[in-house]
This record gives structure tokens, C-alpha cells and sequence, in this order.
């Protein structure tokens, strides 16, 4: 199938949702799910297409866009892409059954639902920069009134707080990118002719750490973090996930494609003050998740902690760390999916509580055992477990970081260790605690709904196919990593 489909299925969505009448509102769930049904299995074919015939050319699209600048409009989709385009088509089917109860402005949710989807696939495809950059830019507005109109705790403050945060950094990635086509000739924004330039090193010192920090603050870096544990908790069900599941591997995403390859110099100077940021947020995360009462905040500092686990195999720059960093964009993406539709759409909208010693009085593994199975395989995955997506992940990660920075290791071992104390502490306060008020029988709640459980029952699968056999996975990721693009960082000493 042709990749374009993603994009064209996203935006064409959101543009009909908006067209239904207001009598037909109720539809435009359906106009989502379909959309988003589209996306999915366009990049579910192309991967297999693609597995099925290595030898035929990646799937391009490049014509003239906008000559007076050197600016084309070049989609591609490789290995990498072709997975995260994939993974963006399983979390957004999620996010519309997760959000099938919405009743407030429905057409209008959904259309700045897909609008986030249709800017995420465009990123992904993207290899003119310029043009990623649009994409990016494009995701900004739809992520601020979600928050701000279908949100809870603090929404307009976490809506504004994301929303500073991600112009900020988008004001480092232009001016980085703009010292990389001025440091080119002023004539192409086109990645590969990009990372083809011969920089100096002194260009290299300065644009790097502009460039690679812009795109990492929106994959929450520590101590640029903050927005996200605030924008999760303020986010509706299914804008938690598209933060924590698609959103924040855009910045992942950038690093590793464009700050890295194009300014290798300069990685090879920054690279150890990286991993010890990095190393700090996975702690961090995690000490902080360890604190938390508010289920959704505990999952909010998680995905800081995991995401640290990316920044830390970008670091490593070995072949074994970028593709442990891809493999956990995937896999923190579906689980911390999963964990936020079920903290979100299944527990609080039927308790209307998010505390976990108040949830200790809903006797949630008898009143609620599908969430309650849910919820503890979600958190299985997210300590890493084997069969699970973030085993494969955390262990490709820390092979990477053994080659690199082996004195980091104990470090992340022992974040690792933390991450399964927090995840086990909101497992049994929130579903399995015993009640403090034996004699007052637990509220009757609703059982789940189908939606429900087929958003539950999808990402868990994906989770779980990882584990279980991820060669496909990582014969498309290392696809990508074995391109030219990728010389100039693998061959590094």
C-alpha cells in the first residue's frame, strides 16, 4: 500500500469529521476510528511488504515544493518509519475506542484528534527538514485544545505549560537547522544532503546541543521534563495517550535522525554529558513515581523514566544502543498507552478518583477484573518483564550502554529496580489492596465495554508480538541504522 495513505486518511478524517452535522455528531467517532483503522493497517502492510522484499527501493515521494528556498516536499518510509508509523496507527485506533464515551464537542475532538495524528505521520515520513519541521510545528495547536477544552486536573495550566515548553524548543530547532542549510550552502533542506555537508568543528560544538536539545525536550530530557508529567495528568484519556504513546517520540525521533547524523562532531563532544542527563532522568523518574499517590501522575513520571532509557541509548551511539532506543519508542509507546487508557477511561471514569489509597476502597480486582488483568500485564511489561516488549527494549539499551559507558550500568540496573518497586506499589493500592472498611460493601461499577476491551486487548498484542519475537521489528529498525545516513554516527570511535 502506499504509505501516503497515513497522512491523507489522518487529515482527510479530521476535515469530514468537521463537515458531519451538528445532528450527526455522534458519528464522528466512527469517521476516527476509521481514519484511524486506515493509518494502521497501511503501516501494518508496508511493514510486511517490506519484510517480504528487502531488495526493492523504499517508498519515496519528492517533488518541488518551495524553490526559492531549497524546500521539497519529500516523503520516505523506511524500516524505522514504516514501524513508528505503525505504532502510531495502533495508539490512535486505541485513543478513539478509549474516547468513545466523549459527548462534549465531539466533532470538534475528533478532529483535533487526528490532526495531532495525521502532523505525527507527516514527521515520521518527512526527509526535507524543513518540511518535518512544519509537521512538528502543526501538532503544537492541536495538543493545546485538547488539553484545554476535554482536560481535568490543572488543564489550562498543563495545556499552556506543554504549549511554551514545545515552542520554546521549536525556536532551538530552528535555529539549529538554520546553521546546518546557511553551513550547507543555503541551497537544500533535504536530510541527506544535509548530513553530506562537511561542517567545522566549531559549528558542530555549538549547533549539536541546540539542535539535539530542542528535539529531546519534547521527549522529556531531564531537567526540561516537567511539562510532561503535568500535561499527562491535565490530558484527556486518549491525549495522555498520544502524548506519552506518539508525541513524545517525535523529539526522540529528531535527535536521532537529523541532530545526529548531521552534526556527528559535535555528538562525539556531547555525547557523555548526554548520557548523564539521561542517566538522572531515568533516576529521577523513577525516585518520583516511588512518591506519587495520583495514579496518573505515577504513570506521568514513568514515562520520564523510560524515556530517559531512549536518551540513553542515544547516547551510547553504538549500533546496539540506537536500535535499544527505537525498540523502547515502540514499546514505551503501546504500554504507556495502555497504562494511561486504563488509569483514565476504565478507572476514573467509573471511581472518579485517580488517588490510589482511595481507590484501595473500590476492591477493584472484584469489581472491576478486567481492568484489574489489564492493568497488572500493562505493568508487567512496563518493569520489563520477559515476553514483553520492554525486556527486548531495556536489554538492547543496556547492551549499547555496556559499550559506551559501562560505569552507567549499576545506574540503570538500579533504575530498572525502582521502576518495578513503583509499578508494583500502584498495582496493589489500586487494584489489589485490601480495604480498610470491611463492613461497607464495595460500589457496584460498570463492566468494561468492548471498545474498551479491544483498545486493551490491541496494545497489549503489539506488546507482547515484540516480546515474543521481535526479529521483524528489529530487521526494519536496523534497516535504517545501516543506511549512509548513519555512517558518520556508527563509525565513530
Amino acid at each position: 500500500m502506499n504509505p501516503a495513505w497515513t497522512l491523507i486518511s489522518a487529515f482527510a478524517g479530521a476535515l469530514l469529521v468537521l463537515l458531519l452535522p451538528a445532528r450527526m455528531a455522534v458519528h464522528s467517532r466512527v469517521v476516527a476510528l476509521v481514519a484511524a483503522l486506515i493509518g494502521m493497517v497501511t503501516g501494518a502492510v508496508d511493514c510486511l511488504i517490506r519484510l517480504r522484499h528487502p531488495e526493492h527501493a523504499v517508498w519515496s515521494l519528492d517533488c518541488e515544493w518551495i524553490p526559492s528556498m531549497g524546500a521539497r516536499f519529500h516523503l520516505e518510509a523506511d524500516g524505522l518509519t514504516l514501524v513508528l508509523m505503525l505504532l502510531t496507527g495502533v495508539v490512535a485506533i486505541a485513543g478513539v475506542l478509549f474516547s468513545w464515551n466523549v459527548n462534549q464537542r465531539q466533532r470538534a475532538f475528533f478532529a483535533w484528534f487526528l490532526m495531532i495524528i495525521g502532523g505525527v505521520y507527516g514527521v515520521f515520513m518527512s526527509r526535507d527538514v524543513f518540511l518535518m519541521f512544519v509537521f512538528y510545528e502543526m501538532v503544537i495547536l492541536p495538543k493545546f485544545m485538547l488539553i484545554s477544552i476535554w482536560g481535568s486536573t490543572n488543564r489550562e495550566y498543563g495545556a499552556m505549560k506543554l504549549t511554551m515548553y514545545s515552542i520554546g524548543a521549536s525556536a532551538l530547532i530552528l535555529l539549529g537547522l538554520a546553521a546546518a542549510y546557511a553551513g550547507a550552502g543555503g541551497t537544500s533542506f533535504d536530510l541527506m544532503h544535509l548530513a553530506s555537508a562537511e561542517y567545522s568543528t566549531g559549528l558542530q560544538a555549538w549547533a549539536f546541543p541546540v539542535l539535539f536539545l530542542g528535539f529531546t525536550i519534547l521527549g522529556g530530557i531531564w531537567p526540561f521534563h516537567t511539562w510532561a508529567p503535568t500535561g499527562h495528568v491535565a490530558a484527556p484519556t486518549a491525549g495522555s495517550m498520544l502524548l506519552a504513546g506518539v508525541v513524545m517520540k517525535l523529539g526522540a525521533f529528531g535527535a536521532l535522525m537529523v541532530a545526529m547524523p548531521l552534526f556527528p562532531e559535535g555528538f562525539a563532544m556531547w555525547k557523555g554529558m548526554i548520557a548523564g542527563l539521561a542517566i538522572i532522568g531515568v533516576m529521577y523518574g523513577a525516585f518520583t513515581a516511588l512518591q506519587q499517590k495520583d495514579l496518573k501522575f505515577v504513570i506521568g513520571y514513568s514515562s520520564v523514566s523510560h524515556m530517559g532509557m531512549v536518551v540513553l541509548g542515544l547516547a551510547a551511539g553504538t549500533h546496539w544502543g540506537l536500535r535499544g532506543a527505537a525498540l523502547q519508542m515502540v514499546s514505551h509507546g503501546v504500554i504507556a498507552g495502555l497504562l494511561f487508557g486504563i488509569a483514565g477511561r476504565v478507572v476514573y471514569a467509573r471511581t472518579h478518583t485517580r488517588d490510589l489509597d482511595e481507590l484501595e476502597g473500590f476492591d477493584l480486582w472484584r469489581t472491576l477484573p478486567g481492568a484489574a488483568i489489564g492493568f497488572t500485564l500493562a505493568t508487567a511489561a512496563s518493569m520489563g518483564l520477559p515476553g514483553f516488549s520492554g525486556f527486548v527494549a531495556e536489554i538492547s539499551v543496556a547492551i549499547g550502554l555496556w559499550q559506551s559507558f559501562p560505569w552507567l550500568v549499576p545506574l540503570l540496573v538500579l533504575g530498572i529496580i525502582v521502576t518495578g518497586a513503583f509499578s508494583l506499589r500502584a498495582l496493589q493500592k489500586g487494584f489489589f489492596a485490601h480495604r480498610k472498611v470491611a463492613k461497607v460493601d464495595a460500589p457496584d461499577l460498570p463492566p468494561l465495554t468492548w471498545p474498551e476491551i479491544t483498545a486493551i486487548s490491541l496494545l497489549l498484542l503489539v506488546s507482547l508480538s515484540i516480546g515474543i519475537y521481535p526479529k521483524p521489528w528489529v530487521t526494519l529498525i536496523d534497516e535504517t541504522l545501516r543506511s549512509p545516513l548513519f555512517h558518520s554516527i556508527l563509525s565513530l570511535p
